[in-house]
């Protein structure tokens, strides 16, 4: 797809400084882009790379100044990484215009599509499924029966969505995600033996949830386990059963929740941090990377470590752990020298 300056202008509200007239056909990091390319500058930091920059057309914060005499084209608006995002899901849903059912693939007859909807091929939908208007579901995708897909939903190819479980509307699910398999629920008997214990709950997902390639979200043993609105999982994150995580709640890659925890709305969880079950986080808390949660967490809270502590009290004490072996040497030089004194009387 080709745009000119001014097409892109109008969409993003901004102000064009140069010819309007000049066209692009991709996107470019400022300092990658080639000519043909749209670019933005956002950052302060980043300003040294516009002046080898070979993008056609750059898209600039106001509080930034343009180069005199240049002869590229820039657009001013007020946040140019706003707009650029703008202008990036203009771009997806351009590009997203795929349409109709292909074949094959399996459509239980009992199952209610919606408008405008898209079904790859070998996808298969099961009995009573009901899917809302202008949803994607891509190539190898499986939706069991009885769950729900809200409008304008995009699940990408090989999603697995288990029977009962509910998605909610303008959501993104990306390869691989299995959203409804068993909770890890086992009972031993007086010999040892583990023993199933069934998982009859589902999985309900909110509005404008994005969930990465490669996530697990368990069914609740009993009730729901819930995703609310406004939550992005990053990829390959397990979700086990029975846990809420709550509103605008982010989680980075490779981090584990165990069962029946409650997260709160708001938080910021780092990569591969593991959270223990049956505990309560609060909301606006902050865990960063590959720390451990093992117990309750108080709203506001800025975690860090294995156990998480407070993350200020964290790098204080790291300062020492960092200088310990010669912390630990001094301790045994002056042990040494006491001892000495109290021999020699």
């Amino acid at each position: 797809m080709e745009f000119t300056a001014a097409q892109i202008a109008e969409w993003i509200e901004g102000e064009i400084i140069g010819d309007a007239n000049t066209s692009v056909s991709g996107f470019g990091k400022i300092e990658e882009a080639g000519e043909g390319a749209l670019t933005f500058l956002a950052n302060e930091k980043y300003k040294a790379y516009l002046k080898d920059s070979k993008a056609s057309v750059i898209i600039i914060s106001e509080n930034l100044a343009i180069p005199d005499n240049d002869a590229r084209t820039f657009i001013r608006v007020k946040d140019a990484y706003a707009a650029m995002t703008r202008l990036l899901d203009l771009y997806k849903s351009l590009t997203q215009q795929k349409s109709g059912i292909e074949q094959p693939s399996s459509i239980h007859e009992s199952a209610e599509l919606g408008e405008d909807i898209y079904v790859g091929a070998f996808a298969y939908i099961g009995k009573n499924v009901k899917i809302g208007d202008n949803c994607k579901i891509y190539p190898h995708v499986f939706i069991d029966d009885n769950a729900v897909i809200g409008d304008n939903t995009v699940l990408y190819s090989g999603v697995k969505i288990y029977d009962n479980c509910v998605v909610g509307k303008n959501c993104i699910i990306h390869s691989g995600a299995i959203i409804g398999s068993d909770g890890f629920g086992f009972q031993p008997d007086q010999n040892g033996v583990f023993h199933k214990v069934q998982q009859v709950g589902n999985v309900v997902i909110g509005n404008q949830v994005e969930i990465g390639a490669c996530c697990t979200i368990d069914r609740a043993t009993m009730g729901s386990t819930t995703i609310e609105d406004g939550v992005k999982l990053d990829n390959q994150i397990q979700v086990a059963h029975n846990v809420t995580v709550g509103k605008n709640t982010v989680i980075a890659a490779q981090a584990g929740i165990a069962g029946s925890t409650k997260i709160g709305q708001n938080n910021m969880i780092g990569g591969q941090v593991g959270v223990a079950g049956h505990i309560k986080l609060g909301d606006f808390v902050h865990v960063q990377a590959q720390s451990g949660v093992n117990g309750n967490i108080a709203d506001h809270s800025k975690l860090y470590g294995s156990p998480a502590m407070d993350a200020s009290d964290f790098r204080k004490s790291y300062v020492y752990f960092r200088k310990l072996p010669e912390l630990m040497n001094k301790l045994n030089q002056l042990d040494k020298k006491f001892n000495q004194e109290r021999k020699n009387g």
